[in-house]
């Protein structure tokens, strides 16, 4: 594939630093594209049939397979892999997302080294495929801090196992798409500074010197997730700030955040911490009281 890869903007749950996607053949997403992220990528296809594009490797698999990709790694998106029983786990993750030293110490040695054999693609072999793979599903299941214990353990088995294929062994080298990557950052930075206030897809559409239904399928594509959903995000943890910074009231906090709906953002609210805002700060009242 001779065009650069596009930056991709990956974006985990409210309150996770990992994201974890499981997909099964209706609900899989079968626009891929050449494109690349800073984040590692483990992904596992417990049933089907595809194609593996990463890096310079080009080859197909059958049944099953158990991929890591490191930082910054261009790879297309795999498309019509699955069978009807198949599923796809996706984990994505920045390399420091436990903070810039915590696998610098001498235990995380192997995970180090991982980390840096992952930059040219890991196909794992049928053993550790069996060994992981359910450990890699039950992520799915999980949720704070089990699912970062969880992952720990993932990645120091995929870090002690012998059966695997480096997938770009002589290396791989690309240059990014530096227009759609400054696109992204433009778009983040406006958000960032005017999301208490109504953004129109017309002004963020031009601030980035697009048309609006350009605009509207580029940010999907990259980010997977709507531009109104963005901005709601930067709103609710805001909101969670002042909740935990401020004695403002509730409603108070949601006119502040950039709601003009009070309902709407208990709405929302509720949506992405999984609490409603009083239940949210009297959480906080009894932590600080303990």
């Amino acid at each position: 594939m001779h065009r650069k890869p596009t930056l991709e903007k990956i974006s985990p749950e409210f309150g996770s630093s990992v994201f974890v996607k499981k997909s099964t053949s209706a609900s899989a997403d079968s626009k891929a594209f050449w494109h690349f992220h800073p984040e590692i990528e483990l992904v596992f296809i417990d049933k089907g049939s595809g194609k593996r594009h990463i890096g310079n490797h080009l080859s197909y698999f059958n049944n099953s397979q158990l991929l890591f990709l490191g930082s910054n790694l261009p790879h297309n998106g795999f498309k019509d892999r699955l069978t009807q029983q198949g599923s796809e786990v996706l984990v994505q993750f920045n390399p420091d997302f436990l903070g810039a030293y915590f696998f610098d110490v001498p235990e995380m040695a192997s995970i180090n080294i991982l980390f840096e054999r992952a930059k040219n693609g890991i196909l794992f072999k049928p053993k550790t495929k069996k060994r992981v793979g359910k450990k890699i599903q039950k992520l799915n299941e999980l949720k704070g801090f089990d699912r970062i214990l969880l992952l720990i353990k993932i990645l120091h088995l995929l870090a002690e196992a012998e059966d695997y294929e480096i997938l770009n062994a002589e290396g791989f080298v690309f240059e990014t798409e530096k227009q759609d990557s400054s696109k992204i950052d433009i778009i983040y930075k406006y958000v960032n500074t005017h999301f208490k206030q109504h953004i129109t897809l017309d002004e963020i559409a031009e601030a980035v010197s697009m048309t609006v239904p350009a605009f509207c399928r580029y940010f999907k594509k990259s980010t997977g997730k709507t531009f109104t959903k963005l901005v709601n995000e930067y709103r609710v943890v805001h909101a969670t700030k002042l909740l935990s910074e401020s004695e403002m009231s509730i409603a108070d906090v949601a006119f502040e955040c950039g709601f003009n709906n009070f309902s709407h953002f208990n709405k929302l609210f509720k949506e992405m911490t999984g609490k409603s805002a009083s239940k949210y700060r009297k959480g906080l009242t009894n932590l600080y009281a303990t």
